[in-house]
Order: structure tokens, then sequence, then C-alpha cells
């Protein structure tokens, strides 16, 4: 049987989904939340096959509740589904953990039934829209390849750091300590061989 919890605050939305998921013999709606913070407080503890998230979600959002979630349950599979197809968004979910990626307007209940077995088999369902942005994002140049010796997460504090955040709120964004934060900073400025923030973000072309 594969466990599936959804995290979705619109209620009709909802709805069919547990609809969908409740009709099936081989699947199991084993939660269903309206709120990020909902779920972050009892997945953990009861972890499903499957999350089937939002984005926009009241508090926090379904990227970074897939950021919390990943390390607490390595075994889940995350799914994206939402009207937000815009590069940003798409990638943020690929980052932080999505192994598929959905999108709500048009989708039929069939494509989500074939979406939930792709992703328990080991696929990664995608709309066709998203598959090619993803594809397209791989056929650009590299930007600056200084940047291919940071991590993904290095990527991300600098990121956060070209927008003007502070240590302590990256942090908070990431779900890890300050402390935490400057080793990030530590590592990255030794692979850059530059000695300060502003000299980083030259060197990455975020500044």
């Amino acid at each position: 049987m594969i466990t599936i919890a959804v995290v979705e605050d619109n209620v009709q939305f909802r709805n069919g989904l547990e609809s969908i998921i409740q009709s099936q013999n081989d699947m199991v709606l084993a939660g269903s939340y309206e709120s990020a913070e909902k779920a972050l407080n009892a997945l953990p503890d009861n972890p499903t096959d499957i999350v089937i998230s939002d984005i926009n979600l009241p508090g926090m959002r379904g990227t970074n509740l897939i950021l919390h979630l990943k390390d607490k349950m390595p075994h889940t599979q995350f799914m994206v589904c939402s009207i937000h197809d815009d590069d940003d968004t798409i990638f943020e979910a690929m980052k932080y953990g999505a192994s598929g990626y959905i999108l709500k307007n048009p989708v039929t209940a069939d494509e989500i039934l074939k979406a939930i077995h792709d992703l328990y088999n080991g696929g990664s369902p995608m709309s066709p829209f998203i598959a090619r942005k993803v594809i397209s994002s791989f056929q650009k140049p590299t930007v600056s390849t200084e940047s291919s010796l940071l991590s993904v997460r290095e990527k991300e504090v600098l990121e956060f750091l070209a927008k003007g955040l502070l240590y302590k709120e990256i942090a908070d964004k990431l779900g890890v300590s300050h402390e935490t934060i400057k080793k990030h900073l530590k590592n990255i400025y030794q692979k850059l061989h530059v000695q300060n923030k502003i000299e980083a973000l030259k060197k990455v072309n975020l500044l």
C-alpha cells in the first residue's frame, strides 16, 4: 500500500485529492493538512511514502516544509502540486527536495494517480511545461565557472546574502543554526579565494 499525506490549504482541491486517493485499492490517505506547520508537527512521527504539497500555504511555504521534512523523513518522496510555473519556484522546490512537480491547472484525476505511481516507483513526474523548463535550464551556458566549485547549499547562502538577508535570517530560512551559516561562509571564502562576502558575491556574479 502507498501511504500518502496531503498538504493543501484550498479546501476544494484538498477534498478532491483526498477523494482520488481514497478511491484506490493500493493507496491510503495517511494524513491531510491545511498548513505546513500542522504537517511539520505530525508527519515526522508518522512518515508516509509520499507527501503531496502546495507551494503557497498560510505561514510556511511548501518548499520550506519539504526542506524541513527531507532530513526527518529520508524515505519519503515529495511532490509539489501548484499553480506556480515560474523558474524560481520550480527550482526552489527541486533544490529543497521535491522529486515531482505537477501543475494544478489543468490536472486530471488520472494524471494525479499516474504521478503518484511514477513517484513511488522511482520516477520524477512533472507536467510537460515543467519538464521543458527543467531541460532548458541544463541547456543554458554556465554563467560563472566559479560557482561550480560551490555546493547547492553554499550557493543558496550566497543567493540569500545577495538579497540582503542577515546571517540569522538565512539560518531561519534554511532551518539551520547561525554557526552553520558561518561555517558555510568560511568554506565559500576558501573555495573562491576571497576574504569577505562582497568579494564572494562579485566572484559568482551576484553583485
